[in-house]
This record gives C-alpha cells, sequence and structure tokens, in this order.
C-alpha cells in the first residue's frame, strides 16, 4: 500500500489572520523574509511590519492566497513580496467589510510631483548623460600641455608616455 505524507496545516489565530489582510489591504504589498523551516530561529521572528504576527504566518497565509491567484508573487534576495490583483482587493473588500471607496495605497495617486516642473529649462539637469570628456581629461591638476600625451593606467595601456 501506498503511503501519502500530507503536510499539516498551519493554525494562524483569527486575530493574527485579520492582522495580517488589513494590512496588505491597507498597503496593496507585504515582504516577508523567507525562513526555511522548522531548524532556522527566523521562522519564529515577529514580522517587522505587523506587530504580533510571525514572519512565518505571514508566508503560510500569502502562499494560500497565492494559490487562490489572489496576489501574486515575487522573490528575490531571501525575500518574498506579494501584490495584491485585482480580484484579491475585491475578496478582501468582502471578507474585511470594507467600504467600496477605500482603496490599497498601491492605487492611490502620489501628491509629489514625478519630475522637475514643465516650465525649468534643461540646462539647469547637468551635463547629458553621454558626456564622458570629464574622464578624459587627464590627471588632476595638469595644465592643458600636459593633457595631451595622457593615457592613464586604467585597461592594460600601461604608464603614460613621456611627452615627446
Amino acid at each position: 500500500a501506498r503511503h501519502v505524507l500530507l503536510q499539516p496545516a498551519m493554525l494562524i489565530t483569527k486575530k493574527n489572520r485579520l492582522a495580517i489582510l488589513s494590512y496588505l489591504f491597507k498597503e496593496g504589498v507585504i515582504v516577508a523574509e523567507k525562513t526555511t523551516g522548522h531548524t532556522n530561529r527566523n521562522a519564529l521572528i515577529n514580522h517587522p511590519e505587523i506587530e504580533g504576527v510571525r514572519n512565518l504566518e505571514v508566508i503560510k497565509l500569502m502562499q494560500s492566497l497565492t494559490s487562490k491567484e489572489l496576489v501574486s508573487e515575487r522573490f528575490a534576495w531571501k525575500h518574498y513580496y506579494w501584490f495584491l490583483k485585482d480580484e484579491g482587493i475585491e475578496y478582501l473588500r468582502e471578507y474585511l467589510n470594507i467600504p467600496e471607496d477605500v482603496v490599497p495605497n498601491t492605487l492611490k495617486k502620489s501628491t509629489k510631483p514625478a519630475g522637475p516642473p514643465p516650465g525649468r529649462p534643461q540646462e539647469d539637469r547637468g551635463p547629458p548623460r553621454g558626456d564622458r570628456d570629464g574622464y578624459r581629461r587627464g590627471p588632476p591638476g595638469a595644465g592643458a600641455g600636459e593633457r595631451e600625451g595622457y593615457r592613464g593606467f586604467g585597461r592594460g595601456g600601461g604608464p603614460p608616455r613621456p611627452p615627446q
């Protein structure tokens, strides 16, 4: 006979589940550091943003929401990032009994301007990005005549040639 090993379900208290889901709805995104299971003490560390909630509880609840396709998951540099999808917003709005006019922070318009005001002249922005002449000027403090033969020491060019 074949034995099937079932993973035990993670029990999360209702208080913690509501705290995690409320935070997710408010911010629109949630981050958790990856824990490597029961041998790692990081599994017992509390989540830095949600008081009284363990990191592992956040990871397991977000795995559940990922399988229901309510959040999208990204992983980089030992951290999980979950982003709330439109279906997830509707689900959490119903689950948490949140009115229609309340939206996650990721959907709110930013109040600070994205760039410089359109009336500013372009000269104030510094040299163009393609300008490399500053790197080819020669050693600091060199006069105009000393720059002619300057080759520098980088890229295998050897020491500078003596002026002729």
